[in-house]
């Protein structure tokens, strides 16, 4: 399929790609683990963060589907290993 040899499928490939990442390092930041640490129990003062820290089963959400379309796009425009 010409459609996943595109440029658009690269870039597509490439965005969900830096999307996974921010996802992850938000994940990360609103894990329930993170208030024990000491960088987590200075960010616990803050009522952003408090805001912020509730968004975390939201972020799985997004980030979940954007890994199976960002696998799905990478392995069609890069063959599947042979």
């Amino acid at each position: 399929m010409d459609v996943f040899q595109s440029v658009t499928a690269a870039r597509l490939v490439f965005i969900l790609g830096i999307l996974n990442f921010v996802l992850i390092v938000l994940i990360y930041f609103t894990c329930r683990c993170l208030p024990a640490s000491r960088i987590g129990g200075k960010l616990k003062k803050y009522p952003q963060y408090q805001r912020f820290f509730g968004k975390h089963c939201y972020l799985w959400l997004l980030f979940w589907p954007s890994v199976v379309v960002h696998a799905f796009f990478a392995i069609m425009l890069l063959r599947w290993p042979s």
